[in-house]
């Protein structure tokens, strides 16, 4: 049986910094952000608008921060466990599967924390919105694809993320990562994705695609900064400007912003883990001119107490509009974050009421 250890995950501002932005409930109480902006300090977890990076500072207590001037955030309320917490015995049962070298049985986890494996389960899905065992399956392939980029051979890097066979691991992961192991552990080098950049009303648009199909669709302010964010993420791919037919796809992509109750008749290249997928699921079935909260959205997967991991997976979404996470508001009607920018979703809100005329302009 692997040992179970702890350990401390949030030791510098870029872990501190991507748990804030995926909201990571596991963060909380390992540390609390500011936002310079507004005078608030919050749980890592917060539901709050994401801030700007340059506004965030990070503090290791409570005390900290109010000594810095931070007053507590009424919405995630920092100071208290008030009944939304996440239980103890889930955040250590999270550890416990993180920090694991190899897959723990549910009977082993639950007798960890306390638990007796059928009340352990039920707890552990209704605060995290999956269940032990494919908790840990997304864990895994998050290491075997931060392994890729430091492990010397695939085989290590799976070795090294707990997979017992290179089947099992191939089998795994295809979706989330889109090509093969060894593709992407060489930073995409063998990998052809087509892109094409086009003007339209809500900017710049991205559209890039592996063989599979499209992988990507992304607003920008310039399409220099989009293309570097592609060849960013995968440097050794061979990125190639889309010939005639692909600049037909991009082309349909835009008329779909245009007109966004059409269907994009094209293929997709959807990477992603299992309860994302579930999420993206939801969120095209929300019709357009109208919205859903995420509180909704999770009720309509069937798991009501997963909120933050919803918004974890609307913040993760791949493909703008086409997986329309600008339908989602908060309970209280707020615009809430977006990954392209908040004045792109009160415009892209605003074209699917009618609000705004076909040129883009306000009626």
């Amino acid at each position: 049986m692997a040992e179970l250890t702890h350990a401390t995950a949030f030791t510098t501002d870029q872990a501190r910094w991507n748990a804030v932005e995926s909201r990571d409930c596991q963060a909380d109480g390992q540390f609390w952000y500011g936002v310079r902006t507004t005078g608030v300090y919050c749980r890592p977890s917060c539901p709050s608008r994401l801030p700007n990076r340059a506004n965030v500072a990070f503090f290791d207590t409570c005390d900290q921060a109010e000594g810095g001037g931070y007053r507590a955030c009424r919405k995630c309320k920092p100071t208290t466990s008030g009944p939304d917490r996440i239980p103890d015995a889930v955040v250590r049962a999270c550890k416990l599967i993180e920090d694991a070298d190899e897959p723990l049985s549910l009977a082993t986890l639950a007798a960890a924390v306390g638990f007796s494996p059928f009340h352990f389960q039920r707890l552990f899905k209704k605060f995290v919105g999956v269940t032990p065992k494919a908790y840990a399956a997304a864990r895994r392939v998050e290491r075997f694809q931060k392994g890729l980029r430091v492990e010397q051979t695939v085989a290590r890097a799976m070795y090294d993320a707990g997979f017992g066979s290179s089947s099992r691991c191939y089998e795994t992961v295809g979706d989330t990562l889109g090509m093969a192991p060894a593709e992407y552990k060489n930073g995409g080098a063998g990998t052809v994705i087509r892109l094409a950049v086009a003007e339209c009303w809500l900017g710049w648009v991205m559209v890039a695609a592996t063989k599979r199909g499209i992988c990507r669709i992304a607003f920008g302010d310039t399409p220099e900064d989009l293309r570097a964010e592609l060849t960013t993420r995968f440097p050794k791919a061979t990125v190639q400007e889309g010939d005639a037919e692909f600049r037909h796809w991009i082309e349909q992509v835009v008329a779909h912003l245009e007109a966004p109750g059409h269907t994009l008749g094209l293929p997709l290249d959807i990477q992603g883990t299992a309860f994302q997928r579930k999420v993206w699921d939801a969120l095209r079935a929300i019709p357009v001119g109208t919205t859903a909260s995420y509180t909704e959205i999770a009720r309509r997967i069937g798991q009501p107490k997963a909120v933050r991991a919803v918004a974890g997976a609307c913040a993760a979404n791949p493909l703008a509009v086409v997986i329309p996470c600008h339908r989602i508001v908060r309970t209280d009607g707020d615009l809430s974050g977006y990954r392209w920018g908040v004045e792109r979703k009160r415009k892209l809100l605003d074209r699917e009421a009618g609000r705004d005329d076909p040129a883009g302009e306000p009626s």
